[in-house]
């Protein structure tokens, strides 16, 4: 089994390397001296290699514990490298899928708006719900987040472009909904 001072002490050679710790976990070291964690298993009769990462930002202990997880999900019968692609999946299009990026997507295709209507509403969104929402995912925006955001817009006096603000913010969550990016409005709360 490794350990800091053997890891510490492993040179680089001529041609990539393995130094084993246990359970199919290993260090392999290239040649330019960069040292990566990796794990060999099988699944579905096939050999397969996960990496960890590199050993700069992934230490023994943090190596060992991805290993657990890996073997907890083989012992599952799920191919740990599938679920790290889908989880790696779902947070791309989570990225992809913000309040943000849903409302300027939902305003590109309002093409019956009149110019000084698109530019209103544009200043709504940047001025006020940007700001506040607008890098959430817009599938996990709750109704107490949303009024957060109009309050802002209320404290400052503005009743009636809170109101506005709450409506086109609806229309958002209606077309998110539509498109299958959430499940909810939560400006009806």
């Amino acid at each position: 089994m490794l350990n800091h001072t053997r890891i510490q002490g492993l040179k680089q050679k001529a041609t990539p390397y393995k130094v084993a710790d246990r359970d199919g976990l290993y260090l392999l070291v290239h040649p330019s001296g960069a040292k990566g964690w990796r794990f060999d298993y099988r699944h579905a009769g096939r050999r397969k290699t996960l990496s960890f990462g590199p050993l700069k930002d992934v230490t023994l202990a943090k190596a060992r514990q991805r290993l657990a997880d890996a073997r907890a999900e083989l012992a599952d019968g799920r191919d740990p490298s599938v679920v790290r692609r889908a989880e790696r999946q779902r947070v791309k299009t989570a990225a992809a899928n913000t309040f943000e990026a849903v409302a300027r997507e939902w305003l590109a295709k309002q093409i019956k708006l009149a110019p000084a209507t698109v530019t209103k509403i544009t200043w709504l969104f940047e001025g006020y719900l940007f700001p506040q929402i607008g890098r959430r995912p817009i599938a996990q925006i709750e109704a107490p987040e949303l009024l957060a955001a109009l309050q802002h817009i209320e404290r400052r006096g503005r009743h009636e472009t809170a109101h506005r603000t709450k409506q086109i913010a609806g229309q958002v969550f209606r077309y998110a909904i539509a498109t299958g990016r959430a499940t909810r409005d939560p400006s009806w709360d």
